[in-house]
């Protein structure tokens, strides 16, 4: 029997929409209702080697740990300030509305964002960033990465807080 070859899941772009956050810069708000689980939006961008991240690091020297990377599972990174869509306005929260998922498609490893719970139209999306550094995590990291998204139990930083 063959298997069954994974399809990415379709994504209505119309039911998203780029504003002004409250929370940081731009963010990206339902337009329309989402159900849970459905696929929001793929995380679009050139895909390029850490060791080039790290050249092009800062994006913007003034926010010099503002950027638009999303580490993939093969070692490479989705670079979204070339190539990229809406998903890299969406911010950052401790207790988040949507989650990211890297599944192969076609031989290429694709991140998308879907919805963890219903999603009513006004809503700001939100996934928890866990941004994984290497080395200790110092006081001055964690400002740097300071999180804003007001949740009860706010971790305080978009850092990955592994507990040892």
């Amino acid at each position: 029997m063959a298997s069954k070859k994974l399809k990415p899941p379709k994504v209505d772009r119309s039911s998203i929409v780029v504003k002004s956050s409250p929370i940081h810069g731009k963010g990206v708000f339902v337009a329309k209702p989402i159900k849970k689980g459905q696929a929001i939006i793929e995380y679009k961008g050139e895909r390029i080697s850490w060791k080039l991240a790290q050249k092009r690091h800062p994006h913007d020297p003034k926010d010099p740990n503002h950027t638009f990377y999303f580490s993939l599972d093969d070692g490479r990174v989705i670079d979204a300030k070339y190539g990229g869509n809406a998903a890299r306005w969406i911010n950052h929260s401790c207790k988040p509305i949507c989650e990211t998922r890297e599944d192969t498609f076609g031989g290429k490893p694709r991140v998308f964002i879907y919805a963890k719970r219903n999603l009513k139209v006004g809503e700001e999306l939100f996934y928890d960033y866990s941004l994984d550094i290497e080395g200790r995590i110092t006081k001055q990291m964690k400002k740097d990465y300071e999180c804003r998204c007001g949740a009860k139990k706010c971790r305080g930083t978009m850092l990955a807080l592994q507990d040892k």
